[in-house]
């Protein structure tokens, strides 16, 4: 199946979705795809549609031009005239960041470009992230006399407390494979050979039980939050209940007797 985005939102955001796969794509290329307040609300309204479809496996969020995501649009902060208004936005870019987190959905970044500020923020955000070696990282924010304080949310998250601060503290951009080094990227290839990792990734993760994968990465961001003992409670419960669930009998019994499994969608009881 293959669908594109509204009319609304062709101009700046691209949607289709193949064989389970769905591809959201920035495009703002003239201005590298900064997050205005309007793409950071068709991101938002894209995921919010996402989410509850069991037809989609894995979303993969890229970029069209020469860069992936260079931070918010400056231009339009700059245009406002209170905190509150600043403020505001960054709120609602949160917001949108929190979805990514907790879409069932995994998903993948698909880096080609740089990637800085709320667009590196993006990156770490995303559960995987593969990069050509032609992109680069930054939290600049520092050059500007702004900190990048939400990106390093994410960041500090991702990476080693370390590895973000000296990123966050002098503003300096790394590649690719440095971001691999430090955990920021999973990957870093080739530009050409960017588009197929990215679907060979996709497709191998949209072969897995789609229940699973969602019940998984839920927990997997709240333990992230708690006590080791909580940790281990909340997922002790979770696997159990995976066990007891459909695509996990079905999972065990195919494994045992040998055989592929055919799991259920998350729209079947």
């Amino acid at each position: 199946m293959t669908s594109s985005a509204t009319t609304a939102t062709e101009a700046q955001l691209l949607f289709e979705v193949t064989e389970g796969i769905a591809t959201v794509t920035l495009n703002r290329p003239g201005q590298f795809n900064a997050l205005s307040r309007a793409l950071i609300d068709d991101l938002q309204s894209t995921l919010d549609r996402v989410a509850p479809d069991p037809g989609i496996r894995v979303v993969v969020l890229a970029a069209r031009g020469r860069g992936f995501c260079s931070g918010h649009d400056l231009k339009e902060i700059r245009a406002m005239t209170d905190v509150e208004d600043v403020e505001a936005l960054f709120a609602r870019c949160s917001r949108m960041m929190l979805t990514l987190t907790r879409l069932p959905q995994p998903v993948i970044a698909k880096v080609h470009g740089l990637a800085t500020a709320a667009g590196c923020q993006l990156v770490a955000t995303c559960d995987l992230a593969v990069a050509s070696t032609a992109a680069t990282f930054a939290t600049p924010g520092v050059n500007i006399g702004a900190f990048c304080a939400t990106p390093s949310v994410a960041l500090g998250r991702a990476v080693g407390r370390k590895h973000a601060m000296e990123m966050l503290l002098t503003g300096e951009a790394i590649g690719a494979e440095r971001a691999r080094e430090i955990g920021l990227v999973n990957r870093a290839v080739a530009p050409d050979a960017l588009d197929a990792e990215v679907e060979t990734l996709a497709r191998l993760i949209a072969t897995k039980s789609p229940s699973a994968i969602a019940s998984g990465k839920q927990v997997f961001y709240r333990q992230l939050e708690m006590r080791l003992s909580e940790a281990y409670a909340l997922a002790g419960h979770a696997i159990a209940c995976d066990f007891f669930g459909a695509d996990g009998k079905e999972g065990v019994d195919a494994f045992l007797g040998k055989r592929a499994a055919h799991w259920k969608d998350r729209s079947q009881p």
